[in-house]
Formats: structure tokens, C-alpha cells, sequence
């Protein structure tokens, strides 16, 4: 593993990323809401910005892009389909491109259905997944601009990725999500595990984050609409497994 990943609490709950490259001196920045914080570690480690990565259009995503650009001459590497909603994008990123931090190397994922432009950066060597607001620990995006079908898809080809992968989310949702999830999987003994863990890390003051991919594919309910106990707990058992997440989604959006 290459890239030294530092988590910065940035606005009341969201989480921006710098990702540090030791050996080139290449740094990043995933989703910066504010420039103020970013600056103050960057400053503290002697890094230089090279790039300002957004995963989508959303306020508390980019808000800090352009007094991080004017302080830093950063490139900024944004969704193509979110041109007309991000300003001054340098490197527009759609599915299936790459993009490097020093000697690290991301594969981009387009996942619509929190936003219809939303992307993930995947750095397979690193084992660190930046899925912004379309995977949280324990949780998912709301749907502001896409449809269930589209969001279990997006999910899909994040849960395709190794169980090892440290997952990198855009907000500290996680309390909140765990105790829906418990909802609807009271008896998944994994769930627990990992709900009893989150409120030790909250009660001491520290992240939830990263989270594992392997740990949310045994308790995140919306990673297992395809999953049997999930689907009953909905009342659709043998269903689609994009409609019981659309059904989770819902008992969610009202919880």
C-alpha cells in the first residue's frame, strides 16, 4: 500500500480524505466541504495539493474546491455528467477510466442513484474505496435523482469488490444506521457485533470510518436485499432483490 489516507471532519458530520503518496510527495484530497481544515493538515505535514477528487455535485462535497484550488493550483477531477453542476473540473472522470495519485491508481466506477452523476474511485492496490454518498457504513445514499433499480446496481459493483477493501464515506452516519438496521436483522449476530463496536468508537470520541467491505456485506441491509432473512423481514420474500431494496430504502427514509 502506497497512499497515506488521513480522514478530516469537515461541517457537522461530513468526512473529506487526504490521500498522501510518501514516496512521490503527491497528494490529494477527496471531497473537501470546506478548504479551512484541509489547509490546516496540509500545512501541519508539509504536503503540496496536486488534485481535488469529488465523487459528486452535492454543496458538502465541492464547497471547498475553488478557495482550495486558488490557495493550491490543484487540479480538480469531478464526474463528466456533473460538468454543468461542478465549476473549473479539469479531468472530467465517467466509468471505466483511471486516475493516478503518485504511484496509486484509482479505477472509476459511475454509481447514479443518490445523484445521476455520482462516482466512486476504487484504488485496488491501497484496498481503499471512495464511494462518497452511495455506500456509508451500515447505510446508503438517499435517492435524490436516481431509482431503486439504479442504486441496487450501483451497490452491486461496490459489493463485487474484495472483503478486505476499507470503504471511505462521505458522512459519520453510522450510529443512526445501525440502530435501522437492527430493525430489520435483530437476530444477525455480525450486526451486533459491529453496533456495539460503533457505539464504543462514538462514546470515545473517534470515526466510524473506515468501515470493511466484508463487514458490511454481513450487515449492511442494503448490501443484502438479496438476501433471504432481509427479504422476509420486508415481507417479499423470493422478490426482486431491487424492489426489497426499495422497500428498505423506504422503511429507512421514514425510521
Amino acid at each position: 500500500m502506497a497512499l497515506e489516507i488521513r480522514l478530516v471532519p469537515l461541517l457537522s458530520d461530513n468526512y473529506g480524505y487526504l490521500l498522501h503518496d510518501p514516496a512521490t510527495g503527491d497528494t490529494a484530497v477527496v471531497d473537501p466541504s470546506e478548504a479551512a481544515p484541509v489547509l490546516a493538515v496540509l500545512e501541519a505535514e508539509g504536503w503540496r495539493l496536486g488534485h481535488i477528487l469529488n465523487t459528486h455535485h452535492h454543496p458538502d462535497h465541492i464547497g471547498g474546491n475553488a478557495a482550495l484550488k486558488a490557495a493550491t493550483g490543484a487540479v480538480i477531477a469531478a464526474p463528466r455528467a456533473d460538468l454543468h453542476r461542478i465549476p473549473d473540473v479539469d479531468v472530467p472522470l465517467a466509468e471505466g477510466d483511471r486516475y493516478r495519485v503518485g504511484g496509486s491508481e484509482a479505477q472509476v466506477f459511475a454509481v447514479p442513484g443518490h445523484t445521476s452523476g455520482h462516482i466512486a474511485l476504487w484504488f485496488e492496490a491501497d484496498e481503499a474505496l471512495f464511494s462518497g454518498d452511495t455506500l456509508f457504513s451500515l447505510g446508503c445514499g438517499k435517492l435524490f435523482e436516481g431509482t431503486p433499480e439504479e442504486m441496487w446496481r450501483s451497490l452491486g459493483k461496490l459489493k463485487a469488490l474484495p472483503d478486505a477493501t476499507r470503504v471511505y464515506c462521505g458522512h459519520e452516519y453510522t450510529q443512526s444506521n445501525a440502530r435501522f438496521a437492527r430493525t430489520i436483522e435483530p437476530n444477525n449476530a455480525a450486526l451486533e457485533a459491529r453496533a456495539a463496536e460503533v457505539t464504543a468508537l462514538r462514546a470515545a470520541g473517534k470515526p466510524t470510518i473506515p468501515t470493511v467491505l466484508g463487514v458490511e456485506k454481513a450487515t449492511n441491509p442494503f448490501l443484502r436485499a438479496d438476501v433471504p432473512a432481509v427479504q422476509a423481514a420486508m415481507g417479499l420474500a423470493g422478490r426482486p432483490a431491487a424492489d426489497v431494496f426499495a422497500a428498505v430504502r423506504r422503511a429507512k427514509d421514514n425510521f
